[in-house]
Protein backbone atom coordinates (compact mmCIF):
# COMPACT_ATOMS: atom_id res chain seq x y z
CA UNK A 1 0.00 0.00 0.00
CA UNK A 2 1.43 3.55 -0.87
CA UNK A 3 1.73 5.40 1.84
CA UNK A 4 0.83 9.57 1.70
CA UNK A 5 3.71 11.94 2.87
CA UNK A 6 3.19 15.35 3.98
CA UNK A 7 4.81 18.63 4.22
CA UNK A 8 2.96 19.79 7.13
CA UNK A 9 2.10 23.30 6.70
CA UNK A 10 4.25 26.19 8.93
CA UNK A 11 0.89 27.16 11.14
CA UNK A 12 1.55 23.01 12.20
CA UNK A 13 4.98 23.30 12.26
CA UNK A 14 5.85 26.10 14.84
CA UNK A 15 4.30 23.26 17.29
CA UNK A 16 6.77 21.20 16.22
CA UNK A 17 9.74 22.06 19.47
CA UNK A 18 11.95 19.97 20.32
CA UNK A 19 12.71 19.25 23.83
CA UNK A 20 15.95 18.15 26.02
CA UNK A 21 15.39 16.08 28.39
CA UNK A 22 18.83 14.11 29.23
CA UNK A 23 19.17 9.90 29.11
CA UNK A 24 16.44 8.64 32.03
CA UNK A 25 16.48 5.11 33.42
CA UNK A 26 12.72 4.53 35.34
CA UNK A 27 14.58 1.68 37.01
CA UNK A 28 13.99 -2.49 37.35
CA UNK A 29 16.01 -4.66 34.70
CA UNK A 30 12.50 -6.29 33.09
CA UNK A 31 11.09 -5.29 29.74
CA UNK A 32 11.05 -1.63 28.56
CA UNK A 33 10.73 0.41 25.75
CA UNK A 34 12.58 3.97 24.56
CA UNK A 35 10.75 7.37 24.82
CA UNK A 36 12.41 9.54 22.48
CA UNK A 37 11.50 13.48 23.35
CA UNK A 38 10.22 15.18 19.95
CA UNK A 39 8.51 17.81 18.76
CA UNK A 40 4.80 16.28 17.21
CA UNK A 41 5.43 18.16 14.14
CA UNK A 42 8.15 15.48 13.29
CA UNK A 43 5.92 12.57 14.30
CA UNK A 44 4.99 12.00 11.11
CA UNK A 45 8.15 12.26 9.36
CA UNK A 46 10.23 9.77 12.54
CA UNK A 47 7.49 7.24 12.11
CA UNK A 48 7.45 7.14 8.35
CA UNK A 49 10.88 6.91 8.08
CA UNK A 50 11.37 4.24 10.84
CA UNK A 51 12.86 6.07 13.33
CA UNK A 52 10.78 5.38 16.13
CA UNK A 53 8.14 2.45 15.65
CA UNK A 54 5.40 4.38 17.45
CA UNK A 55 4.07 8.00 19.10
CA UNK A 56 1.71 9.17 21.51
CA UNK A 57 0.58 12.88 19.56
CA UNK A 58 -2.14 15.33 20.00
CA UNK A 59 -4.42 16.02 17.23
CA UNK A 60 -4.09 16.59 14.34
CA UNK A 61 -1.04 14.80 14.26
CA UNK A 62 -2.95 11.50 15.02
CA UNK A 63 -4.99 12.18 12.18
CA UNK A 64 -2.25 12.78 10.10
CA UNK A 65 -0.26 9.72 10.67
CA UNK A 66 -3.68 7.78 9.76
CA UNK A 67 -4.59 9.46 6.99
CA UNK A 68 -1.43 9.25 5.47
CA UNK A 69 -1.44 5.46 6.19
CA UNK A 70 1.65 5.84 8.11
CA UNK A 71 0.63 4.96 11.20
CA UNK A 72 -2.60 3.06 12.76
CA UNK A 73 -3.89 4.09 16.19
CA UNK A 74 -3.58 1.73 18.95
CA UNK A 75 -5.31 3.74 21.19
CA UNK A 76 -7.06 7.21 21.71
CA UNK A 77 -5.95 9.25 24.96
CA UNK A 78 -9.01 8.51 26.80
CA UNK A 79 -9.56 5.02 26.41
CA UNK A 80 -5.28 4.31 27.49
CA UNK A 81 -4.95 2.58 30.87
CA UNK A 82 -5.75 2.24 33.41
CA UNK A 83 -9.24 1.94 32.83
CA UNK A 84 -11.71 4.92 33.44
CA UNK A 85 -9.06 7.24 34.28
CA UNK A 86 -8.60 9.22 31.09
CA UNK A 87 -11.85 10.03 29.80
CA UNK A 88 -12.83 13.29 29.36
CA UNK A 89 -9.21 14.40 30.84
CA UNK A 90 -8.25 18.06 30.39
CA UNK A 91 -6.49 19.72 27.40
CA UNK A 92 -7.29 22.91 25.81
CA UNK A 93 -8.77 25.72 27.49
CA UNK A 94 -9.97 28.97 27.20
CA UNK A 95 -7.96 31.54 29.28
CA UNK A 96 -7.69 35.44 30.88
CA UNK A 97 -5.40 37.87 32.32
CA UNK A 98 -6.93 40.20 35.19
CA UNK A 99 -7.01 43.00 32.57
CA UNK A 100 -9.18 40.99 31.12
CA UNK A 101 -11.19 40.08 34.37
CA UNK A 102 -11.67 43.79 34.87
CA UNK A 103 -14.26 43.76 32.34
CA UNK A 104 -16.73 41.17 33.47
CA UNK A 105 -18.95 41.65 30.70
CA UNK A 106 -16.92 40.83 28.13
CA UNK A 107 -15.09 38.41 29.70
CA UNK A 108 -18.91 36.68 30.06
CA UNK A 109 -19.53 37.41 26.75
CA UNK A 110 -16.42 35.90 25.04
CA UNK A 111 -16.80 32.64 27.72
CA UNK A 112 -20.42 32.54 25.72
CA UNK A 113 -19.18 32.73 22.49
CA UNK A 114 -16.73 30.10 22.75
CA UNK A 115 -18.62 27.61 24.42
CA UNK A 116 -21.30 28.68 21.53
CA UNK A 117 -18.06 27.36 19.22
CA UNK A 118 -18.33 24.32 20.79
CA UNK A 119 -21.99 23.65 20.10
CA UNK A 120 -21.33 24.49 16.33
CA UNK A 121 -18.65 21.91 15.92
CA UNK A 122 -20.82 19.12 17.81
CA UNK A 123 -23.80 20.08 16.01
CA UNK A 124 -21.91 20.59 12.45
CA UNK A 125 -18.93 18.31 12.41
CA UNK A 126 -18.37 18.21 8.50
CA UNK A 127 -19.26 22.39 7.98
CA UNK A 128 -16.85 22.41 10.45
CA UNK A 129 -13.88 20.55 9.51
CA UNK A 130 -13.91 22.36 5.91
CA UNK A 131 -14.32 25.81 8.27
CA UNK A 132 -11.16 24.82 10.26
CA UNK A 133 -8.95 23.33 7.66
CA UNK A 134 -9.72 26.81 5.90
CA UNK A 135 -7.82 28.64 8.55
CA UNK A 136 -5.05 25.97 9.15
CA UNK A 137 -4.46 25.50 5.72
CA UNK A 138 -5.86 27.94 3.55
CA UNK A 139 -7.59 25.38 1.43
CA UNK A 140 -4.67 23.56 0.64
CA UNK A 141 -3.98 20.33 0.01
CA UNK A 142 -0.85 18.12 2.09
CA UNK A 143 1.35 17.00 -0.20
CA UNK A 144 4.56 15.40 -0.44
CA UNK A 145 5.95 13.42 -3.91
CA UNK A 146 3.26 13.83 -6.17
CA UNK A 147 1.15 12.04 -3.53
CA UNK A 148 -2.01 14.41 -2.66
CA UNK A 149 -4.40 14.12 0.32
CA UNK A 150 -7.34 16.96 1.37
CA UNK A 151 -6.51 18.84 4.28
CA UNK A 152 -10.37 18.79 4.83
CA UNK A 153 -9.79 14.93 5.50
CA UNK A 154 -7.35 15.46 7.64
CA UNK A 155 -9.37 17.59 10.17
CA UNK A 156 -12.47 15.76 9.97
CA UNK A 157 -10.78 12.90 10.88
CA UNK A 158 -9.31 14.95 13.99
CA UNK A 159 -12.05 16.78 15.09
CA UNK A 160 -14.36 13.37 14.91
CA UNK A 161 -12.02 12.34 17.98
CA UNK A 162 -11.85 15.37 19.96
CA UNK A 163 -14.89 16.09 22.81
CA UNK A 164 -15.58 19.83 22.15
CA UNK A 165 -17.04 21.06 24.93
CA UNK A 166 -16.96 24.04 27.35
CA UNK A 167 -18.83 22.56 30.56
CA UNK A 168 -17.03 23.03 33.23
CA UNK A 169 -17.71 19.45 35.55
CA UNK A 170 -16.27 18.00 39.04
CA UNK A 171 -14.62 15.48 36.55
CA UNK A 172 -13.39 18.19 34.29
CA UNK A 173 -11.39 20.00 37.36
CA UNK A 174 -10.30 17.06 38.77
CA UNK A 175 -8.44 16.31 35.85
CA UNK A 176 -6.31 19.54 35.87
CA UNK A 177 -6.08 18.87 39.54
CA UNK A 178 -4.28 14.88 38.68
CA UNK A 179 -2.37 16.70 36.36
CA UNK A 180 -0.78 18.66 38.76
CA UNK A 181 -0.41 16.22 40.90
CA UNK A 182 1.56 14.25 38.30
CA UNK A 183 3.68 18.06 37.55
CA UNK A 184 4.84 17.69 41.22
CA UNK A 185 5.84 13.99 41.23
CA UNK A 186 8.26 15.36 38.21
CA UNK A 187 9.68 18.27 40.58
CA UNK A 188 8.31 20.30 37.70
CA UNK A 189 5.79 22.03 39.67
CA UNK A 190 7.44 23.21 42.62
CA UNK A 191 6.79 27.38 43.23
CA UNK A 192 2.79 28.64 44.42
CA UNK A 193 1.32 25.03 43.39
CA UNK A 194 3.78 22.79 44.93
CA UNK A 195 1.58 22.53 48.16
CA UNK A 196 -1.72 23.44 47.41
CA UNK A 197 -4.56 21.61 48.85
CA UNK A 198 -7.12 21.31 46.64
CA UNK A 199 -9.22 24.34 47.81
CA UNK A 200 -5.84 26.66 47.24
CA UNK A 201 -5.33 24.68 43.84
CA UNK A 202 -9.01 25.75 42.05
CA UNK A 203 -7.98 29.34 44.11
CA UNK A 204 -5.01 29.69 42.08
CA UNK A 205 -5.97 28.28 38.95
CA UNK A 206 -9.21 29.30 38.22
CA UNK A 207 -12.03 31.92 37.74
CA UNK A 208 -14.92 30.75 37.22
CA UNK A 209 -17.26 33.57 37.53
CA UNK A 210 -17.51 34.56 33.50
CA UNK A 211 -18.43 30.89 32.98
CA UNK A 212 -21.39 30.85 35.61
CA UNK A 213 -22.48 34.45 34.29
CA UNK A 214 -21.93 32.81 30.47
CA UNK A 215 -24.27 29.62 31.46
CA UNK A 216 -27.25 32.14 31.77
CA UNK A 217 -26.09 34.44 28.77
CA UNK A 218 -26.39 30.71 26.46
CA UNK A 219 -29.41 29.99 27.84
CA UNK A 220 -31.11 33.45 27.79
CA UNK A 221 -29.92 34.43 24.33
CA UNK A 222 -28.67 37.85 26.07
CA UNK A 223 -25.53 38.90 26.17
CA UNK A 224 -24.14 41.81 28.36
CA UNK A 225 -23.08 45.05 26.98
CA UNK A 226 -19.96 46.14 29.34
CA UNK A 227 -20.32 48.94 31.80
CA UNK A 228 -17.47 50.45 30.74
CA UNK A 229 -15.74 51.27 27.44
CA UNK A 230 -12.88 49.06 25.83
CA UNK A 231 -10.93 49.98 22.76
CA UNK A 232 -9.19 46.61 21.52
CA UNK A 233 -9.06 43.01 22.94
CA UNK A 234 -6.42 40.77 21.85
CA UNK A 235 -6.79 36.51 21.75
CA UNK A 236 -3.79 34.53 21.32
CA UNK A 237 -4.18 31.11 20.38
CA UNK A 238 -2.19 28.36 18.51
CA UNK A 239 -2.16 26.73 15.04
CA UNK A 240 -4.14 23.63 16.10
CA UNK A 241 -7.54 22.07 15.45
CA UNK A 242 -8.28 22.02 19.22
CA UNK A 243 -8.61 25.85 19.16
CA UNK A 244 -11.49 24.98 16.20
CA UNK A 245 -14.39 26.77 18.65
CA UNK A 246 -12.46 30.24 17.96
CA UNK A 247 -12.07 29.69 14.37
CA UNK A 248 -15.52 28.65 13.71
CA UNK A 249 -16.54 31.95 15.25
CA UNK A 250 -14.89 34.07 12.73
CA UNK A 251 -15.19 31.79 9.94
CA UNK A 252 -18.96 31.35 10.28
CA UNK A 253 -19.64 34.67 11.70
CA UNK A 254 -22.77 35.72 10.20
CA UNK A 255 -23.92 32.15 11.82
CA UNK A 256 -24.08 33.86 15.09
CA UNK A 257 -24.89 37.21 14.06
CA UNK A 258 -28.48 35.44 12.80
CA UNK A 259 -28.93 33.32 15.60
CA UNK A 260 -27.48 35.36 18.80
CA UNK A 261 -26.90 38.99 17.22
CA UNK A 262 -23.68 38.72 19.17
CA UNK A 263 -20.18 37.82 17.05
CA UNK A 264 -16.84 38.08 15.80
CA UNK A 265 -17.18 39.94 12.72
CA UNK A 266 -13.57 40.08 10.67
CA UNK A 267 -12.10 43.13 9.07
CA UNK A 268 -11.47 41.44 6.25
CA UNK A 269 -13.03 37.77 5.40
CA UNK A 270 -10.64 35.94 3.69
CA UNK A 271 -9.17 32.88 3.09
CA UNK A 272 -6.66 31.30 5.91
CA UNK A 273 -6.24 33.15 9.25
CA UNK A 274 -7.51 36.41 10.28
CA UNK A 275 -6.32 38.81 12.34
CA UNK A 276 -8.22 41.13 13.01
CA UNK A 277 -11.69 41.40 13.85
CA UNK A 278 -14.98 43.45 15.52
CA UNK A 279 -16.38 42.37 18.72
CA UNK A 280 -20.41 42.89 18.44
CA UNK A 281 -22.87 42.67 20.95
CA UNK A 282 -26.71 42.72 20.73
CA UNK A 283 -25.81 43.98 17.45
CA UNK A 284 -23.36 46.71 18.61
CA UNK A 285 -20.10 47.04 18.12
CA UNK A 286 -18.09 47.45 21.49
CA UNK A 287 -14.48 46.90 20.28
CA UNK A 288 -11.93 45.56 18.35
CA UNK A 289 -10.18 42.28 18.25
CA UNK A 290 -6.99 40.97 17.42
CA UNK A 291 -6.20 37.76 16.96
CA UNK A 292 -2.66 36.89 18.05
CA UNK A 293 -1.50 33.31 16.76
CA UNK A 294 1.87 32.09 19.48
CA UNK A 295 4.41 29.24 18.22
CA UNK A 296 3.51 27.49 21.55
CA UNK A 297 1.85 28.06 25.01
CA UNK A 298 4.70 28.91 27.12
CA UNK A 299 4.67 32.03 24.76
CA UNK A 300 0.99 32.69 25.06
CA UNK A 301 1.66 32.97 28.97
CA UNK A 302 4.34 35.75 28.68
CA UNK A 303 1.70 37.50 26.39
CA UNK A 304 -1.01 37.32 29.02
CA UNK A 305 1.50 38.50 31.88
CA UNK A 306 2.66 41.39 30.01
CA UNK A 307 -1.14 42.25 28.82
CA UNK A 308 0.20 42.12 25.08
CA UNK A 309 -3.01 39.75 24.44
CA UNK A 310 -5.79 39.22 27.30
CA UNK A 311 -7.22 36.49 26.16
CA UNK A 312 -5.76 32.65 25.44
CA UNK A 313 -6.63 29.30 23.94
CA UNK A 314 -3.79 27.09 25.05
CA UNK A 315 -3.26 24.12 26.62
CA UNK A 316 -3.91 23.37 30.70
CA UNK A 317 -0.05 22.59 31.19
CA UNK A 318 0.89 25.91 30.26
CA UNK A 319 -1.70 27.50 32.35
CA UNK A 320 -0.46 25.55 35.23
CA UNK A 321 3.10 25.54 34.56
CA UNK A 322 3.00 29.97 34.46
CA UNK A 323 0.62 29.82 37.56
CA UNK A 324 3.01 27.85 39.49
CA UNK A 325 6.00 29.86 38.64
CA UNK A 326 4.40 33.66 38.24
CA UNK A 327 6.02 36.27 39.09
CA UNK A 328 3.95 39.35 37.43
CA UNK A 329 1.23 41.57 39.30
CA UNK A 330 -0.80 40.30 36.30
CA UNK A 331 -2.92 37.16 37.23
CA UNK A 332 -3.70 34.14 34.77
CA UNK A 333 -6.74 32.16 35.14
CA UNK A 334 -8.36 29.35 33.26
CA UNK A 335 -11.92 30.34 32.76
CA UNK A 336 -13.85 26.87 31.17
CA UNK A 337 -12.56 24.11 29.17
CA UNK A 338 -12.23 23.97 25.18
CA UNK A 339 -11.99 20.39 24.66
CA UNK A 340 -11.13 17.25 26.11
CA UNK A 341 -9.64 13.98 24.92
CA UNK A 342 -7.53 14.58 21.64
CA UNK A 343 -4.38 12.90 21.53
CA UNK A 344 -3.65 9.26 20.54
CA UNK A 345 -0.97 6.23 20.57
CA UNK A 346 -0.23 5.60 17.26
CA UNK A 347 2.05 2.26 15.78
CA UNK A 348 3.81 2.18 12.20
CA UNK A 349 1.28 0.55 9.56
CA UNK A 350 3.43 -2.58 9.76
CA UNK A 351 3.57 -3.24 13.55
CA UNK A 352 1.83 -6.48 14.67
CA UNK A 353 -0.33 -4.72 16.97
CA UNK A 354 -3.57 -3.40 16.81
CA UNK A 355 -5.01 -2.50 20.25
CA UNK A 356 -3.47 -2.33 23.71
CA UNK A 357 -3.10 -5.69 24.16
CA UNK A 358 -1.14 -6.62 21.10
CA UNK A 359 0.72 -3.64 21.40
CA UNK A 360 2.01 -5.41 24.69
CA UNK A 361 2.77 -8.32 23.50
CA UNK A 362 5.00 -6.70 20.90
CA UNK A 363 6.35 -4.57 23.11
CA UNK A 364 7.60 -7.58 25.44
CA UNK A 365 8.86 -9.31 22.35
CA UNK A 366 11.26 -7.04 20.95
CA UNK A 367 12.47 -6.02 24.86
CA UNK A 368 13.33 -9.94 24.69
CA UNK A 369 15.01 -9.79 21.40
CA UNK A 370 16.92 -6.76 22.31
CA UNK A 371 15.41 -4.38 20.78
CA UNK A 372 13.23 -2.12 22.08
CA UNK A 373 10.40 -0.59 21.21
CA UNK A 374 11.12 3.24 20.32
CA UNK A 375 8.13 6.04 20.90
CA UNK A 376 8.21 9.42 20.27
CA UNK A 377 6.32 11.93 23.18
CA UNK A 378 5.94 15.28 22.95
CA UNK A 379 7.68 16.79 25.89
CA UNK A 380 8.79 15.53 29.65
CA UNK A 381 5.43 15.99 31.75
CA UNK A 382 3.44 16.86 29.05
CA UNK A 383 -0.19 15.24 28.99
CA UNK A 384 0.72 12.51 26.28
CA UNK A 385 3.54 12.15 28.86
CA UNK A 386 1.71 11.32 32.02
CA UNK A 387 -0.49 9.08 30.19
CA UNK A 388 2.03 7.30 28.08
CA UNK A 389 3.77 6.31 31.20
CA UNK A 390 0.80 5.61 33.51
CA UNK A 391 -0.06 3.40 30.96
CA UNK A 392 3.12 1.48 30.56
CA UNK A 393 3.21 0.90 34.35
CA UNK A 394 -0.17 -0.33 34.54
CA UNK A 395 1.15 -3.13 32.33
CA UNK A 396 4.66 -3.49 33.89
CA UNK A 397 6.27 -2.12 31.36
CA UNK A 398 9.80 0.07 32.22
CA UNK A 399 11.31 2.66 30.23
CA UNK A 400 14.29 4.78 29.53
CA UNK A 401 13.97 8.59 27.90
CA UNK A 402 16.36 10.29 26.14
CA UNK A 403 15.96 13.57 23.41
CA UNK A 404 15.97 13.91 19.76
Amino acid sequence: MQKKHFILAAALLCLAVVFSAGCVDNGGSGEKVEILYAGVGNMPQLLESGAVDAAIAWQPFVAVMEEGQIGKVISYSEDLPPAGKWEGHTCCVFGANSYALANPEIAADMTALMILGNEYITANPEKSAVLIADWLFANQDLTYGGVTVNSVDVIEASISTIKFSGEVTDAWIKSNEDFVQSQRDLALVNGKLANTNSEETRELLFDFGPYEVAQGIVESGKFLEPSSSVKEISVGYLASDHDGPLFILLKDWKFFKDNYNTYLKPVTEKVGKIDKAELYVNGKKVCDVKLIEGSAGPQLMTLLQQNQIQYAVAGAPPFVSAVDKSTSAVDIKILAPIMMNGSGLVVSDEAPADDWNSFIAWVKERSAEGKPVVIADPQLGSIQDVQLKAALDSAGIGYTTKSA
